[in-house]
């Protein structure tokens, strides 16, 4: 399938369905990476699935992309650019609705995979709009409440199913952090699934499995 000029960057493997209801599945790869890695795990994931992987829209040279910038300085230490965040989190949002209406994609049937920093905007993007994500896989990241849509809190996100995942000697997102996402999803309602794997910034292969058969299980 060829990609059509959208508003981000993005590869496609097209769904094994010619017709009907077309699930999706988006792909958000972490800071300083593109489109290109998490496509790696297309192949294996369900036929049925179209899958999509986006590039951020911030370029970092020589060959990466970031959601938003990441900063350091003496005084603050490492911080967040929030601002640009929620900039990227509307991006993606209008991103998602200008994909599924060109390629006839299942709008109730949506699904964010995110890494590292990927998955901090797809957690941001379904927390924010429930109404428009089924499921999320939350790969190496954490929950960043400053970039959460104002009055989220309220909105019904028991139709919202997410699976996260962390290295237990994670050396760029800290394990702590992490951990702090059960508790939360439990205050609004999410159904979750949260597991831990003896590996660090990464994807562990029982990982991959652990998510590939959760999804199966959830389109």
């Amino acid at each position: 399938m060829t990609t059509a000029p959208l508003s981000l960057e993005h590869i496609i493997k097209p769904s094994s369905l010619t017709g009907g209801k077309i699930p999706v599945l988006f792909m958000f790869h972490g800071y300083g990476s593109n489109e290109e890695d998490l496509f790696s795990f297309a192949p294996e994931l369900p036929e049925q699935l179209c899958i999509i992987s986006v590039r951020a829209p911030y370029p970092m040279p020589p060959q990466g992309n970031a959601w938003y910038a990441i900063n350091f300085d003496a005084e603050k230490g490492k911080w967040s650019d929030d601002e640009q965040a929620k900039e990227s989190r509307e991006k993606i949002v209008h991103f998602i609705d200008e994909a599924c209406k060109t390629y006839h994609l299942d709008t109730d049937n949506i699904t964010l995979l995110g890494f590292s920093q990927g998955t901090i905007l797809s957690y941001a993007v379904a927390l924010s709009y429930p109404e428009k994500i089924k499921n999320v896989i939350a790969l190496s990241g954490y929950i960043n409440e400053s970039i959460l849509k104002e009055n989220y809190n309220k909105k019904d996100h028991t139709s919202l199913n997410i699976y996260a995942s962390h290295g237990s000697v994670d050396q760029v997102i800290p394990l702590e952090w992490a951990q702090k996402t059960p508790a939360f999803l439990d205050k609004i309602g999410i159904n979750h699934a949260y597991e831990e794997f003896p590996v660090g910034h990464g994807v562990a292969p029982q990982n991959f499995y652990s998510f590939k058969k959760w999804l199966t299980d959830k389109i």
